[in-house]
């Protein structure tokens, strides 16, 4: 069992890794203040150094966080047996689903994107390569065993994640669009719902499969 100073300190990198997570957002590495962060974190700014050493090893550590719990979640799914399409089927609503609770993880990812260099190489090889290799072999699985219809598994898995992706991702466009706030309840039950739709109507040779 833990003890209660190792739970405060636990709670303590928990708020601090949330409320940075929200200021990189916002700001991006080279914007966000560490008086910001620990202000909205409600702690010393002396505990952000003490917990992370730096700024950079912060950012990395946010978005780090972002990545392991969806990897761990995703893993897990693509790993199931079962029909491939019930199975693909999990893993889109997880995924949309983690996306709609975290609403840092689409600027944190773009900014990473955009930045490149030796930590967007280590976050591929560590997350987005398993993830990438196992999604590939459950739309191989569902294509050879004539769940889906035959198409590149390649492109059909950028097809599916940049379905769910790139609505978050253009999230202020489309608020510029007049389509209000693509977080809303209503707004993110439609597009999951559409996304959904998209895929078995797309994919599935039986796109009216009843769902488990």
């Amino acid at each position: 069992m833990r003890s209660g100073r190792q739970v405060r300190s636990a709670e303590t990198r928990a708020a601090i890794l949330d409320a940075a997570g929200r200021v990189f957002a916002k700001s991006g590495l080279a914007g966000a203040r560490t008086d910001a962060i620990a202000a909205a974190a409600g702690v010393n700014k002396a505990l952000l150094y003490y917990y992370f050493r730096s700024k950079e090893r912060l950012y990395e550590a946010v978005v780090e966080d972002h990545f392991g719990e969806f990897n761990r979640q995703a893993l897990e799914v693509l790993a199931t047996t079962g029909p491939a399409r019930a199975v693909l089927l999990r893993y889109v609503s997880l995924h949309f689903d983690f996306i709609s609770a975290r609403h840092q993880s689409a600027p944190l990812f773009q900014q990473v994107m955009m930045t490149g260099g030796n930590f967007l190489e280590r976050l591929i090889r560590k997350y987005l390569t398993p993830r990438a290799v196992a999604l590939g072999k459950l739309i191989d699985r569902g294509m050879r065993n004539g769940e889906f219809r035959r198409a590149d598994p390649f492109h059909t898995s950028v097809s599916i994640v940049s379905l769910i992706v790139h609505y978050f991702s253009a999230a202020r466009v489309l608020q510029l669009l007049g389509r209000t706030d693509a977080y809303s309840p209503v707004n993110l039950k439609r597009r999951k719902q559409e996304v959904i739709d998209f895929i078995r109507h797309g994919l599935f040779t039986d796109p009216d499969f009843p769902l488990p």
